[in-house]
Formats: C-alpha cells, structure tokens, sequence
C-alpha cells in the first residue's frame, strides 16, 4: 500500500496532487537538479549516475557540444541511457525520472529531406508523416524529447539554419509547425511511440544581422508579432509540449533572460503553459552578452525571465540554492519551474515507463518508412527549369552522362543534422538512376574532372550533379557567398558547350545564386538535402515516376546584395524608385514558384459578396485548367492584401494553399473561404484586428499570381 509520504508513485491520482506531494518532499538542491540538463558524453555516465544518484540530475541532452548538427560525436548507448535512469530512479532519494533530449531535426536514423526541402513539398499530411516516423525510430532509441521543429521565420539565406526551418512565410511555417508537433506527439506524448515536441527559438532568431548565427536583431513589436510570432501560436495550439528560448537579443536584452518575452508574450499573453528551456549554455551566455556579472547572476536572471530548465551551463544547479537562501531568488520562482519540469515528465509518462526496453523496428516499420522518405524527397525537389521539355528523360534513352561532385555522394544528401544516420543507408543519384532506369547505359565518373566531360561528350543527355557539402549549412554555417562552390558553376557551362541537352541538379541546404546556371542548363532540378531516399527520389522525378509538386518556400535571389529578399514586403511611398543600378530588384525565382511537366491556366476568379462584415465571410473562386498534354498536380496559393489600414502592410501574403490533380485538359473550380483568421492582424496590445476597406484576393501558381479580385469590409 502506498504510504501518504508516497503519493506521488501512485498513478491512479492526479497529475497536479501527484506533483505537489513530491514537490513537497523535494529539498531546495534536488529542486535545483531537476532544473539542470547535463550534455551526455559517453567518457562522463559514471559522473552521470553520481549526479542522478545525489538528485542532482533533472535531464540529459543527448551530445557532446553545442555544435552536435556538424560534428561526429560519440554519445552513450542505450544501456548506458537506461543505466544513469535506473542511478535516479532506483538509487536516489526521491526516484524521480531524468528526461532526455535530443535533436531529431528530420529523421532519426531514416532521414527525410532537411525541413527546408519538407516545407517544398507543401504537404502537411506527408510532414506529419515523417514526423511521426522519426518519432517512432528515436522512441526506439531511448529518446523522449526532440529539439524540433525550428519554427523560425528566414528571410536570409546567408543564415545557414535556414536549413533547419521551413523558410520565409509565417502561414507556411505555421502549417508546418502544427504538422510537426502532431507527428512527433501523435495523440499523447506518453505513447511509447512519439516523443515531445520543442518549439524553436523563441523568439525572432531567424532575424540575425547579416546572416551571422547567433547575431543580434532589430524587430520592431509588430513585425515580432506578425511574422515571427504566428508559427509559435500555431506550434501550441497543436499542443508542443515545450519551447527554446532563443541565443539573440531583442532590443538589448537576451531571449534568455527576457522577462517580457518569455513570461509576459509567451506565458501570459499565449496561454503557454509547458516547459522552457534554454538553448545550449544560453544562460551561461548572458555574461558574455554583458548583462550578467557572474554565471550566479545569470542563473537570477533566466529563471526570473522564464526559463525552467538550463540546458548545460550548470549555473542553476550551482547556485539556485544559494540565491533563494539569500533572498535573491524566490523560492515561489523555483517551485513554479520545478512543476513544470516535473508535469513534463509526468506528461511524458517517464514515472510509469522510464527505462527503454532495447527494440528494433520492424521490417515493415523500416520499408514503409524508406518509402515515405523516398516520396517526400521527390515531393520536395522544386522543378525551375524545363526548357524544351527536356525532362522527363525517357527509361529507353541509350546513354545518359550523369556527372558531377555529388553524382555519387552519400552522407552529402543526407543534409545537416545527420547525427543519426547510416551511411550505408544512402542511395546516391547514380544509384537512383540505376534502379528506376535499368535499361539505359549510365555514363559516369568520381567528379568534376576531364574525364567526366570525355563521358559527356558520348551520351545523349548529360545531368550534372552540383551542391553543398552537409555541413555547408546548418548551425554556425553562415556564408557570404552564396554561389556553388569553386569549379562547379564552370562544370554546368562546359557540359552545355558541349552541345548536349544538360540537366542541373542541385542539392543544397539554403538558396544558391542559381544565375549562372540558369543561363546555362536546359533544365534544373533543386532537390535540396533530400535524405537517405534522395537518389531515389530524384530519379523518380528525372523519369517520370512522379510529377514535380514542390514549390519553393523561400525567396532565391539573383544575387547577395539583394538579400534581404522575400515576397510579402512592404509598399514605400515611392514603390516604382529605389532600384539597384546594376542588377534587378526582382527575385530569380519567386516565393511558391515550381513547374509540373504539363501546364495550367487560371480564370474566372470570383467573389460571392463584394462586402462582408468583419466577423464575416466570403468564398474567393478560380477555375484551372491542364493545358497541357500529360496529367499533373498543381499548389493553387491564395494571396490577400489590406490596401489601406492604420499601419503599413505587406503587398501580399500567403492565406492559404491547396494541391490539385488534373488529368489532361481537365479543369476544375478552386474555393477559398476567406475570413477574420486571414484578414486580421495583431494591433499593439496583441490582439487581432480586422480593418474596414478595400483587400485585395490573388488566386495562381506563386506569388506572382495575376489573377485578382477586390472585395469591401465594412
């Protein structure tokens, strides 16, 4: 029978009666390891069970260092994981569970295309998916957290975490952000399944000066609240289980240690109520910001900003006793992010199921996820050029060239934050050719060599395969230029001089200044870091075996000094001024731009009422046709703009999007229903607004679409 004293073991009770009879037992130092997370070593477990042994352990990030998306690193197994658990579980005090985190950016072993190229796809059902997958595979593994989505806003494809996010738009981001929480969570976070969900960073990381990680920001309060901040609302209406404060600062003071943002924004104004936790040694940083003094001072500041749990700089477990005996810090403060920690636990069921027992997925598991990843790495590649139909390539053409620095790479496809991939695992594009099309003679070499273009020179079509290195983008991979690296661009060109239909396929984990290369390939193909699948799945879309669906969810501009470029800007007083002397103002390829290998045509955009209401609706229509010869899918976007409103607003904005089907010369009618969710915006006190006037409703294939219509809020 369990004893008063022992309330909390017995899972019967409620959660919240459960927390506040342990909370009760807890000293002021076991309060302070359940606030600490320790990096996770495999040279350190023994020291690992000493700390859970004492309860001076709350959780474990499962890497080395804060650089784990670009390093090889040697962390503990399973055994080891289940061994410093049973050190807090069975030898402590208290037996409280550790939790344990680690990032599973796009996959866990299984490798999906990097988020950059999953939000290409514009397919939330098949983002889930993958979620859910990955969720699966690091449950598996002894994982209980992931440090995903990255939910930032990127409007500079100089920040190499651009890579890790999915790209410029809010509505775009936010439709991902909900897809990955629910795929990673599924139905409970408990489920021995899925893992929990981190919100990522909060808040306006993306907005880093020149590109530089880690940089400072300038954000205005209503660009904070209706850019950066909607993809956060949407990650916890989806239910994330937890939220990173961010590296920067806003305005002078570090995310970290922002009150305003994290307790006053996030807290009280978002209704969040999870678990935050700093970014690696992000409270330790606040001294090198030069706003705390000493780590004892940051650790006062983070925790009275918000921050619950310090990802490893030890400075809560160090001296949040010493700050509550001297009247620093309330103790009020520390109970409150003890609670947290210890309903995320409990949410998490750690106190029922806290060990991972050793499993391998199925083979069924592991063929259907294989598949999944090959189908969103051909859903992701984006289609920019297609001059003279040279794709699809037939399966019977006698010899196809296929050269270039990535033709036979593997673990650069795989993209950043491969921590967990095999490399065995990869199918390379030489090898994707080869299987999808078995008949045709592949012509190849190791790279961008003389032979490769002696090879050219015999086949009837030449594909180059160009990008970037996996560790090229990522955290702390900034660059200032943005173009492929040296000998490729010139590759492209020679091929094509050689008088033979040539075909670019790029894999990359940002936007590449394409210019050169657009001049010079007949077609190009941007897959991306499209995964474990991704030879597959280009080849698959090289051939034919499935249509090109993927849009771009960011900006390409047609040169650095254009940066920042992103579509849903804002009008000056002088629109038709302001050029560059030596180079177009007008983006390479546009934001949600993608061809098919077929054509559409739009007409007949409608409104039912020419006035609404504000709390009204009203339902935009467009008729679209397959003009062309072959079936394809089309991305129908909905664009809106507030022509006259009390502040400045974008020219346009993403409301909206749909996937249509259309068999040859097929039509069919695209509905929207459009209401106060894609007409407001967040006024100064936060709240949202709808403003009487005239808005203006685009329906087409990218954010160029022509087809508009205009319609009164009275």
């Amino acid at each position: 029978m369990i004893e008063l004293i022992d309330l909390y073991k017995d899972p019967q009770r409620s959660i919240e009666s459960r927390i506040e009879n342990l909370l009760s037992l807890m000293t002021l130092e076991e309060k302070a390891g359940q606030l600490h997370q320790a990096p996770a070593p495999i040279e350190a477990v023994s020291e690992l069970c000493a700390l859970a042994r004492a309860g001076r352990l709350g959780s474990l990030v499962l890497a080395t260092s804060a650089h784990a998306g670009s390093e090889e690193q040697q962390v503990a197994s399973l055994d080891q994981y289940n061994a410093v658990q049973r050190a807090a579980v069975e030898e402590s005090r208290l037996g409280i569970p550790l939790i344990y985190g680690r990032d599973v950016i796009h996959g866990h072993r299984t490798l999906f295309p990097i988020p950059l190229g999953q939000a290409a796809a514009w397919d939330a059902d098949l983002v889930r998916d993958a979620s859910a997958a990955a969720a699966k595979e690091a449950s598996a593994a002894g994982i209980h957290w992931t440090f995903a989505p990255m939910i930032d806003i990127a409007r500079d494809p100089r920040w190499g975490r651009v890579a890790e996010g999915f790209g410029e738009d809010p509505f775009l981001v936010s439709v991902m952000a909900e897809a990955c929480v629910r795929g990673f969570q599924g139905d409970d976070p408990a489920g021995s399944e899925s893992v929990l969900a981190c919100l990522k960073h909060f808040l306006g990381y993306g907005a880093a000066e020149g590109g530089r990680d880690y940089n400072s920001t300038e954000i205005t309060e209503h660009t904070l609240l209706n850019v950066y901040l909607p993809s956060f609302e949407a990650g916890i209406k989806a239910g994330a289980g937890s939220v990173m404060a961010a590296f920067h600062e806003i305005g002078g003071t570090p995310c970290s240690g922002n009150r305003q943002l994290l307790t006053g924004l996030l807290r009280d104004r978002l209704g969040f109520d999870g678990l935050i936790v700093s970014d690696w040694n992000s409270v330790g940083e606040l001294q090198e910001h030069g706003v705390a003094e000493s780590p004892r001072d940051a650790a006062a500041i983070a925790l009275d900003a918000g921050v619950d749990l310090d990802m490893c700089s030890g400075a809560y477990l160090t001296h949040l006793p010493e700050l509550v005996e001297a009247g620093i810090v309330p103790i009020e403060q520390v109970d409150n992010a003890v609670r947290r920690v210890l309903r995320t636990k409990f949410l998490c069921g750690l106190f029922e199921r806290p060990y991972t027992e050793r499993s391998i997925p199925s083979q069924e598991f592991a063929e259907a996820t294989m598949a999944l990843a090959r189908r969103l790495a051909a859903r992701s590649a984006v289609l920019l050029k297609n001059d003279g139909s040279v794709l699809p390539l037939s399966k019977h053409r006698s010899r196809i060239a296929v050269i270039g620095p990535l033709a036979h790479a593997r673990r650069e496809l795989m993209g950043t934050w491969s921590i967990d991939a095999v490399d065995s695992d990869g199918v390379t594009v030489v090898e994707g050719i080869r299987a999808v099309a078995p008949d045709i003679e592949i012509l190849t070499g190791a790279g961008p060599s003389d032979l490769d273009l002696s090879l050219a020179s015999r086949a009837d079509v030449v594909i180059v395969v160009v990008g970037e290195h996996h560790n090229r983008s990522g955290e702390n991979a900034s660059l200032a230029d943005l173009h492929l690296p040296p000998g490729q661009t010139e590759l492209v060109r020679a091929a094509k001089e050689l008088g033979k239909p040539t075909i670019a396929v790029v894999c990359a984990g940002r936007p590449i200044i394409l210019t050169d290369i657009e001049r010079s390939a007949d077609a190009i193909l941007y897959a991306w870091h499209p995964g474990v699948q991704g030879g597959l799945g280009i080849a698959d879309i090289l051939f034919g075996g499935a249509s090109p669906a993927g849009r771009l969810p960011i900006t390409f501009p047609r040169h650095e000094g254009q940066i920042p470029l992103y579509y849903n800007h804002k009008s000056t007083g002088r629109p038709n001024e302001g050029k560059y002397l030596e180079t177009l103002t007008t983006p390479l390829y546009p934001f949600g731009y993608g061809l098919t290998y077929t054509t559409f045509a739009y007409s007949s955009l409608s409104l039912d009422a020419a006035a609404i209401s504000a709390n009204d609706t009203i339902t935009a229509s467009i008729s679209i046709k397959n003009t062309g010869s072959q079936a394809g899918e089309e991305v129908v976007q909905l664009y809106i703009r507030d022509l006259v409103a009390r502040v400045t607003r974008p020219i346009k904005e993403l409301k909206g999007f749909q996937r249509v089907s259309l068999e040859a010369g097929e039509t069919k009618t695209v509905t929207f229903t459009i209401g106060p969710d894609q007409l407001s915006y967040a006024g100064p006190d936060g709240r949202r607004i709808v403003e009487p006037g005239e808005f203006q409703v685009w329906i087409g294939g990218d954010s160029t679409a022509a087809q508009s219509a205009v319609f009164r809020v009275r």
